[in-house]
């Protein structure tokens, strides 16, 4: 016994194995092809190089003039100057830095956008998981059907049942076969859904067995590991910050904006030469500006929070319910096999000791647990998936 049990718990160690790396293997492509995502990482790029975009000093001014002298008596004029005009030194650092947390948020969106569409493939893969487990169900039930109405049929043809035993051995055979049918259809279906996450390639997708998910029992201690992967929240975290150096570069931009230059005057016998230096007067441009700064940084920061409570409520949730359901699947799976009859009600129809119509009654209620387990692992599956988005 001791040695059926670890051979038992080896085989489940190897499926889980071989299904984590199917799995994985299967986002890494999907990853690496899905259409969307190659767009988010260009459309990024582009967004990385505006965000770099206007950080210098405004472009030079040179300016040349020549004046016709009137008399002529007088000579011609003519001028020549080159002005180049500063914001506040501090401005420009500020400019950097915000432009530094906008490239870091292009990053945090693509990463959300990719734990979105990776989310939803492993949701179609759990999906999938779920159909061919069912398939193999299926094929079993359809070979033990095909086996009863082949009984019956030769039954009926000796006088040795009622038309009506061969018409509910018959019905039996077609419903699975049906279910079989409809469970294909639905397999494809999520097939071609998966292609299309993976920029229209096919991918092969046997897996009929899950990963037991990992789900810590602490709260709290799996909360702030989700909190620092969740690229939402790191995303609002940066715009709090980008807020506080926007109202600092405001500040600065307030204050006096510099220029500087060279210029030169000939006129005849005569020429004039030496720099010019000037300053803007900040009186109107800016007006509200800074009081504007300021109160977008305390709404972010009111946003932020608020992302910060709802983003924890609906982990909690969610974690409690994972837990439920991971505990409930191992107890029924548990009860289910200890209560298996499957083999016990062939023996007793073969052995003529229960009639068709209760041996097809008792083994619904078998196919119906295997059911309501296949279901709950479903469900459960979709839940740690969701719960472990961001992980």
């Amino acid at each position: 016994m001791k040695r059926i049990s670890f051979l038992v718990v080896l085989l489940i160690f190897v499926a889980n194995f071989y299904a984590q790396n199917s799995l994985s293997s299967i986002l890494s492509e999907i990853e690496k092809n899905n259409t969307t995502l190659v767009a988010s990482r260009q459309r990024v790029d582009a967004q990385k190089l505006g965000n770099k975009t206007g950080l210098t000093p405004q472009n030079p001014e040179v300016e040349f003039n020549y004046l016709w002298g009137n008399p002529s008596a007088i000579g011609n004029r003519t001028d020549f100057s080159i002005r180049q005009s500063f914001d506040f030194p501090s401005a420009y650092s500020y400019k950097s830095k915000i432009a530094t947390l906008k490239n870091e948020q292009a990053d945090l969106e693509y990463k959300k956008q990719r734990s979105e569409i990776l989310l939803q493939a492993r949701l179609v893969c759990i999906e999938l998981t779920y159909r061919n487990a069912v398939k193999l169900q299926l094929a079993k039930r359809l070979d033990n059907a095909k086996r009863v109405a082949n009984a019956y049929n030769s039954k009926f043809n000796a006088g040795e049942t009622s038309i009506l035993e061969f018409n509910k051995a018959q019905l039996t055979l077609l419903n699975v076969s049906n279910m079989a049918e409809s469970n294909s259809l639905e397999r494809n279906a999520l097939m071609a859904e998966l292609a299309t996450l993976n920029g229209g390639k096919a991918i092969p997708f046997a897996d009929s067995t899950y990963v037991e998910p990992t789900i810590s029992a602490d709260f709290d201690q799996w909360y702030a590991l989700a909190e620092r992967a969740n690229p939402i929240l790191q995303w609002i975290k940066q715009e709090v910050a980008i807020s506080q150096k926007q109202k600092q570069l405001s500040v600065a931009l307030s204050l006096p904006k510099l220029n500087a230059g060279y210029m030169s005057e000939k006129v005849v016998g005569e020429q004039f030469q030496g720099v010019s230096v000037g300053m803007s007067i900040p009186l109107w441009e800016n007006k509200n500006t800074i009081k504007q700064s300021k109160a977008n940084a305390l709404a972010m920061q009111s946003a932020e929070a608020d992302t910060k409570l709802q983003f924890y409520n609906r982990m909690k949730s969610l974690h409690a319910k994972a837990v439920g359901m991971q505990r409930n699947v191992v107890d029924y799976r548990k009860k289910m096999l200890a209560f298996n009859n499957a083999d016990l009600l062939q023996k007793a129809l073969n052995k003529g000791e229960i009639s068709l119509t209760e041996y097809i009654f008792e083994l619904s209620l078998q196919y119906e647990s295997i059911d309501n387990l296949f279901e709950m692992e479903l469900n459960q599956q979709k839940t740690s998936a969701e719960l472990n988005q961001y992980l």
